[in-house]
This record gives structure tokens, sequence and C-alpha cells, in this order.
């Protein structure tokens, strides 16, 4: 099971529970050394658990800037395909009454079909949307070099062949990106052992400083974690729903096909 399968607010939950718990323990197992840890200064202990929350810090941001790069990506390939298929459809317009008809219906229903893959919540049925895109895009691109092989050679006749080939270009980098494009879990486990290590610093500085109670900020700052680790989560899997991808550029040129 991947963390994509995990709901978001179990997620939540779970990783706020993790850094309570692993800061309890650093807590336990500082007090219960403390007898033999009569030299140990707060400065010292407080320096190297300082050193491993500020790498956890950089992994989160490193992580974190390459899920929203990620995002930016998808945003532009949804611009990028509204102009492809626009640029298509316009087109049309210089072939043969017969495929020119039937090339408009196809395009309509492709654009719905693509507005419908790309909203959250669809990924089971994602496999049979995709089918049937790339039967659409078959067929269109069967009458652009239909038309070519009746005598059309010119250059509006190769313009269309062009914007039918980009069309399938972008989805077949959209949906890449959708489907391939997922931090590693490798990555995952690394971040979570460092956030439990610097936890467990955390809660073992509480006890050094001789801290007999646990403050409240220390939750504050579990769910504080657990927000921004549930935010890279969103991000890096916008079929959530959460930070979902806006399709209003697909729906706009609809709204001019309708």
């Amino acid at each position: 099971m991947s963390i994509d399968d995990i709901p978001l607010w179990l997620l939540f939950i779970g990783t706020t529970l993790l850094i309570v718990g692993t800061i309890q323990v650093g807590y336990l197992v500082a007090k219960r050394l403390r007898p033999r840890l009569v030299g140990e200064k707060e400065g010292s202990v407080g320096a190297l658990g300082g050193s491993v929350l500020a790498l956890l810090a950089f992994i989160l941001a490193f992580t974190f800037s390459i899920v929203a790069g990620r995002y930016d990506a998808r945003k532009g390939l949804v611009r990028e395909q509204a102009v492809a298929i626009r640029s298509a459809y316009a087109r049309t317009e210089f072939l043969p009454e017969a495929p020119r008809a039937e090339s408009k219906t196809l395009y309509q229903q492709y654009l719905t079909l693509v507005v419908h893959a790309g909203k959250a919540g669809y990924a089971n049925e994602r496999p049979e949307v995709l089918a049937q895109l790339r039967a659409i895009q078959t067929r269109l691109w069967e009458i652009a070099v239909e038309n070519v092989r009746l005598g059309d050679n010119s250059d509006i006749s190769a313009g269309y062949v062009d914007a039918v080939d980009d069309m399938r270009n972008v989805l077949a980098v959209r949906v890449a990106v959708a489907l391939g494009s997922r931090l590693p879990s490798g990555l995952w486990l690394i971040l979570y052992a460092l956030l439990a290590l610097g936890m467990f610093a955390v809660g073992y500085q509480t006890a050094i400083a001789d801290s007999s109670r646990r403050s409240v900020m220390m939750v504050v700052m579990a769910m504080s974690f657990s927000i921004v680790i549930c935010l890279i989560v969103a991000l890096d899997n916008p079929e959530r729903g959460v930070i979902a991808i806006s399709q209003q550029p697909l729906k706009d040129l609809q709204a001019e096909m309708q």
C-alpha cells in the first residue's frame, strides 16, 4: 500500500500520533538514562537535536519544491491541451463536408471525455476513459490521413495533420505526468525516518532540560508538521480533490464549441 491509498484525514491523525509518540519515547528514554548522564549539557543536546530538525526542514522544503513544480506543470498541460484541441478543431473547417461534420462531433466528444477524466475522483474510470480518448484520436488521425491521400497535399492540410498530432502528444504527456509522476516511496521513508528522529531529539532535550511536564505546544508542533506533510501529499496527487487541478481552460473551450 502506497501513501496515495491513505485518506488525508487518516494520514494527518497518524502522523500527529507518530510525532507525539516519538517525543514521548525520547522524553522517557532521557528520564530513564538521566542518572547516568550527569555530565550531559542541555546546550550540546539542543545543538545536536537542532541539526536533525534542520535536516528535516531541508528535506521537507526539497520535497515541497518537487511537488509544487509538478503541480504547476500539470496546470500548464491543461492550458496546452486546450490550445491544441482548439487549434485542431478550428482547422476542421478546411476538410470536405462529410469528414468535417464527423470530425467536429468527435472533437466535442473528445473534449467532454478530457474534462471528465481531469476531474477529481474518477481514478477508477480512467482506463476506460483513456481507451475512448485514444479511439477518438485514432479516428481523427485516419480522417486527416484520408484527406491527404485523396490529393490534398496543401500546407493547410499539413497544418491540420500537425494539429491532430500535437493534440495526441499533449494527451500522452498529460497521462504520463498524472500517472507516473509521484514521489518515490524511498523519499517518504527517509522523510518519516528523519521526522521520527527529530521528534525523538525534541523529547530527549525536554527531559535533559529537567522539564517535568510536556508542553501543549508539542501537540501544536505535531499538528503543524502533519499539515505540511498532508499538503505535500495533496499537491503530489491532485486527484484527491483537496487541491485539484482546474479544468477551466478546457471548460471554456467546451462552452465555445457548444
